[in-house]
């Protein structure tokens, strides 16, 4: 059904599907429009991931990117550290996040917010991308993308 999405060898080969470039669009939010694309690389010889986002809000009227690379940590466990156009700096850790979807894939960090966690997994149109942040009565929804596979731009 998702012969899209074969994982790769090794401890970050989970990671393999997503290599590409993916656009997420929501028609209608609060703030407009938002038009979401990541790309997903290979970088230092294979041994990281490297993602770059850039979101689209509100048609233009505002933007944010995100850079961060994903490996193995030295206790090489998958982890990520992320930097923000806005300042912001997380890192985390793979964590089971199969709460999210049968055989989603993903990490938590501790924020300055508190505990979040993201994940992915496949879908008919190419992949879901969605995070969460902990709550006390569990946890919470912040976003949901359906993100479909992308040509890249030269």
């Amino acid at each position: 059904m998702h012969d899209h999405w074969k994982p790769g060898r090794g401890k970050m080969g989970f990671m393999s599907p997503m290599l590409g470039t993916w656009r997420a669009i929501d028609p209608d939010t609060p703030m407009g429009k938002v038009v979401c694309k990541r790309s997903f690389r290979k970088i230092l010889d294979g041994k990281f991931i490297r993602l770059e986002a850039n979101w689209d809000i509100g048609d233009g009227k505002k933007t944010y990117q995100e850079i961060a690379h994903y490996g193995l940590n030295r206790d090489k466990v998958p982890s990520f550290w992320s930097f923000t156009s806005d300042g912001g700096h997380s890192e985390g850790r793979l964590a089971n996040v199969e709460s999210m979807h049968e055989g989603a894939k993903g990490f938590e960090a501790e924020m300055p917010a508190g505990l979040a966690r993201f994940g992915f997994w496949p879908s008919d149109t190419g992949m879901i991308w969605a995070a969460e942040a902990k709550a006390k009565s569990g946890w919470l929804p912040m976003i949901f993308h359906e993100c479909e596979r992308i040509v890249d731009e030269l």
